[in-house]
């Protein structure tokens, strides 16, 4: 054995203790942290020289700690409002670093009790959502992957409507399907290019007036257009930019009549199920075929975590399995997620998500849901206090979309880079119509309102220096 490895066998406790005080001291100073890194060019290269002779695991989390460990930003922390992040409860992140230390592979090969923990953890998550008993569910990287699988399934039916089996025969022949969205998510058009599909696959329908969700009215035209045939309706529970949810209930009525698969992207927004409140929303989904929904959202768990949820588990085991001497034979079995998802190797991913579930049960995930909508609304109660600022977009749940007064693309540029600098806060940019905009995504366990507070007082400080 060579000499760094068998002197770190021996050290392991010590490296182990090593890590658990550079986490610790990283989470006890959350608070404190820049809420992003602020890395300017050339702080941290692409590149570096593998040495020749390694010192060993202790010496290389020192070298990372010295030289890295100001670079990472506060994204596990309540102030972090970009994109749609989440942060990692203390029963999942427990979780987590055990996934590590006991490195299963998450298949049903009779030598672990992965895969019936990942059975628990999905199904809890189905009970916490209240959604079909009847639907299984596969853990995958994120939403994504998750989109692939759910349309890979949708591909396979829309070849076994017309008679041909995609999964075995590929498409060679057939006409491409026919696939509807209002406001997509960007990784549904990734999962149509990686599929041969093609992103051009998908017609964009009309929106209603000032929303992001979809017209059912042009999609019941649309779908009567071709005369039976069959088609994807990709529907969006919860936009990235603004929180809006396509009428799922409207959309359920026209399965009646018209033959498609129903895909709903519910990536973070399916979450907003976890409380009696905000359920509502959802109404309609159980008519899926296919759902997306992140559990590194705003479920809280560490990257990376998604569940697919189909109706559909023969289809799926079409599409997936995998046919070797040496492994287990496809069967279709909620737990046989070797032949369900698109990896063969996969990590332990679901022991967080069934621990958070198992420590905080239906009240505490349903109050995560319910403190970030109120501070989400009670930020944009304040937003409105400030002349200089103007809402976007209505607050619909968690998510704040604000820009300046008189929609000056440049001073909001401006604007960011202060905020960013600062540090207090992190806010991502996007697009509302023609307008830049800067969005507070508030889906973070951490969150009060307190919280809001202190990122309102900064952002007002940044106004009077960037706008005096």
């Amino acid at each position: 054995m060579h000499s760094s490895l068998a002197r770190d066998r021996e050290d392991l406790d010590d490296i182990l203790a090593q890590a658990f005080r550079h986490a610790q001291a990283y989470l006890h100073g959350l608070d404190q942290r820049p809420a992003i890194a602020g890395l300017a060019e050339g702080d941290v290269g692409d590149t570096t020289a593998l040495p020749e002779s390694g010192p060993g695991a202790a010496a290389a989390l020192d070298e990372f700690h010295r030289e890295f460990e100001h670079h990472l930003s506060a994204s596990p922390g309540s102030r972090y409002f970009g994109f749609v992040t989440g942060g990692a409860t203390p029963a999942s992140l427990a979780a987590d670093w055990l996934v590590g230390a006991y490195d299963q592979n998450a298949q049903l090969n009779n030598d672990t009790c992965a895969p019936h923990i990942e059975a628990q953890a999905i199904d809890m998550l189905r009970q916490l959502l209240d959604w079909p008993a009847h639907w299984n569910g596969t853990c995958v990287t994120g939403a994504t992957m998750a989109n692939f699988t759910g349309l890979a399934i949708a591909r396979q039916w829309c070849g076994r409507e017309l008679g041909h089996d995609i999964a075995a025969e590929g498409l060679h022949g057939l006409p491409p399907p026919t696939i509807f969205a209002g406001s997509a998510h960007s990784s549904t058009l990734k999962a149509l290019a990686m599929l041969g599909l093609g992103r051009n696959a998908l017609h964009a329908l009309p929106l209603l007036p000032q929303r992001e969700a979809l017209d059912v009215s042009a999609l019941e035209s649309a779908l009567e257009a071709l005369n039976g045939a069959p088609a994807i309706v990709c529907a969006s529970a919860g936009t990235v930019n603004t929180v809006d949810y396509d009428d799922l209930a409207a959309i359920a009525r026209l399965k009646q009549r018209h033959r498609f698969w129903l895909h709903v992207d519910a990536a973070f927004g399916g979450i907003a199920a976890a409380s009696n409140q905000h359920r509502h929303l959802l109404e309609g989904i159980e008519a899926a075929d296919s759902v997306t929904v992140d559990a590194h959202k705003w479920l809280n768990v560490p990257y990376d975590c998604a569940v697919l949820f189909t109706a559909h588990l023969p289809l799926q085991l079409q599409v997936f399995q995998n046919h070797s001497p040496y492994l287990p034979p496809p069967r279709a079995v909620v737990n046989n997620y070797l032949h369900l998802g698109p990896e063969n190797s996969r990590r332990w991913r679901a022991l967080p998500l069934w621990m958070t579930l198992r420590a905080y049960g239906r009240d505490g995930h349903a109050e995560i849901v319910e403190r970030n909508v109120d501070a989400a609304r009670y930020f944009g109660e304040v937003i409105a206090t400030e002349p200089r600022l103007r809402l976007a977009a209505p607050v619909r749940l968690n998510v704040v979309c604000f820009g300046l007064a008189d929609n000056d693309d440049a001073k909001l540029a401006a604007l960011k880079r202060r905020l960013d600098a600062e540090g207090t806060a992190y806010f991502s940019t996007s697009r509302l119509g023609d307008q830049a905009i800067l969005r507070a995504a508030i889906c973070n366990w951490r969150t009060t309102r307190a919280d809001i507070d202190r990122s309102f007082a900064a952002l007002r400080d940044c106004l009077d220096a960037e706008l005096q």
